[in-house]
C-alpha cells in the first residue's frame, strides 16, 4: 500500500515582504474598518499614477509563519493582501490560504492582470481594471471577471474625461454590477472627486464614488497607514 505523500507546510514558503501595518481601510466598500494590511514586493505593471512606487523593489525575506504571527499580534480580524501586485509571487497563496485557514476575514487587492483562478475563493477580490490614462490598459485579463464573486469588487482609477467614458462602456459591456460591487476612484490630486460625482450622478451610473480616505486623514505621501 502506498503511503499518502506528506502535506506541504504552506507557513514555510517565503515571501518578500514591503511592510506589515495596523490602520483603517482606506478604499472599498470596507473604507473606515481597521484592517491589518499586507504589503508585498514586486509589481508586474508601470501605472502613470501608482502612489506605491516603493513596492516594486523594497522588502525583505519572510517566511508565511512569520507573517501570520506578525499580522495575530494587532489583534484584528479583517486583512488586506495588496502590493504592488502581490500575486505575482506564487507564494502569496500559500499566505491567502493560511490567512483564511487562520480564521481571518481576508481581501486582496490585485491589478487584474495575472491569473485568478489559483485564488483561495473564501478572499474577497478587489481587482482593478486600468484606464487608457494609467499606461496599462493593454495588461486587462478580461477573462478574470468570470472569476468573479457578488461579494468582489471592480475598481476603475480615473485621471479624466477619456477614463470615465472608457470605464462607463466598460462597466455596461460586461455588465459588472450585475456580477459584483463597481468602485470609481479619482487620481488623488488630479482628478477632483466633485468632476467624478457630477458625471456618475448625471449617466444614473450603478457605482459607488471611492475616495482614498487615508489620504484624507494623513498626508497623501504617508507611509504605513
Amino acid at each position: 500500500m502506498r503511503a499518502a505523500a506528506p502535506t506541504r507546510d504552506r507557513t514555510a514558503t517565503v515571501l518578500r515582504v514591503n511592510e506589515i501595518f495596523h490602520s483603517v481601510q482606506g478604499e472599498s466598500r470596507h473604507a473606515g474598518r481597521p484592517c491589518v494590511f499586507v504589503r508585498l514586493t514586486y509589481c508586474n505593471l508601470r501605472c502613470s499614477w501608482c502612489d506605491t512606487p516603493y513596492a516594486f523593489e523594497e522588502g525583505s525575506d519572510m517566511p508565511v509563519g512569520a507573517v501570520l504571527e506578525r499580522v495575530a499580534s494587532f489583534g484584528t480580524r479583517y486583512v488586506l493582501v495588496t502590493g504592488g501586485e502581490p500575486l505575482v509571487q506564487e507564494g502569496a497563496h500559500d499566505l491567502i490560504g493560511e490567512l483564511c485557514e487562520s480564521g481571518f476575514e481576508v481581501a486582496v487587492e490585485t491589478g487584474g492582470s495575472l491569473d485568478l483562478t489559483p485564488l483561495d475563493p473564501r478572499a474577497m477580490v478587489v481587482m482593478d481594471l486600468k484606464c487608457p490614462g494609467s499606461g496599462m490598459s493593454d495588461k486587462n485579463r478580461f477573462e478574470n471577471i468570470d472569476r468573479l464573486k457578488p461579494a468582489d469588487e471592480v475598481k476603475f482609477v480615473v485621471a479624466d474625461l477619456a477614463d470615465y467614458e472608457w470605464a462607463r462602456e466598460t462597466i455596461a459591456r460586461y455588465r459588472l454590477p450585475d456580477r459584483c460591487g463597481v468602485l470609481l476612484s479619482p487620481v488623488h490630486g488630479v482628478l477632483h472627486p466633485r468632476r467624478l460625482a457630477e458625471w456618475i450622478l448625471s449617466d444614473g451610473l450603478p457605482v459607488r464614488l471611492q475616495l482614498q480616505i487615508h489620504k484624507y486623514i494623513w498626508p497623501p505621501d504617508t507611509r504605513g497607514v
